[in-house]
């Protein structure tokens, strides 16, 4: 049996796919559950409208990502941790610290998009990846100084 998928199935794809499932699945799971429909040719050209939308959708996220990318590897940020005798590093710099200098650069860009690893505990130059879109990463140039 044709369904169109009104909302997203684990496994089975994402709002507006028209997928072949067995008859007894979707008559006791998906359609009462109202995460599909069945395949009529109404649904088929909305499901065929809604897959336009969301092609245009991220089409247009994935330029805005690519226009932002510009922006952040433009930024040269230099923060500062504070270093005691024998080259010792007091305190580590964070996602949250990198989003915050961020901000005050003028680029604003969520905690979460830094794919910072670790925190960072030494002094030098890193490169920090920022994941903007599936398809877009920036690399963010940072340097830590001595305070």
């Amino acid at each position: 049996m044709d369904v169109v998928l009104v909302q997203a199935v684990d496994k089975l794809g994402e709002p507006g796919s028209v997928v072949k499932v067995k008859t007894g699945y979707a008559r006791n799971f998906l359609l009462p559950r109202g995460l599909a429909v069945a395949a009529t040719p109404a649904e088929l050209q909305r499901a065929e409208a809604l897959k336009r939308r969301r092609e245009a959708q991220q089409r247009q996220q994935q330029a805005a990502a690519e226009a932002l990318k510009q922006r952040l590897e433009a930024v040269r940020l230099k923060l500062a941790l504070t270093v005691g005798e024998d080259a010792q590093v007091f305190g580590s710099i964070t996602a949250h610290d990198l989003a915050e200098a961020l901000q005050r650069a003028g680029v604003a860009v969520e905690k979460h998009l830094i794919q910072l690893e670790q925190p960072l505990k030494a002094l030098g130059v890193y490169e920090v990846p920022v994941r903007l879109h599936p398809h877009v990463t920036a690399l963010l140039n940072l340097s830590v100084v001595k305070a």
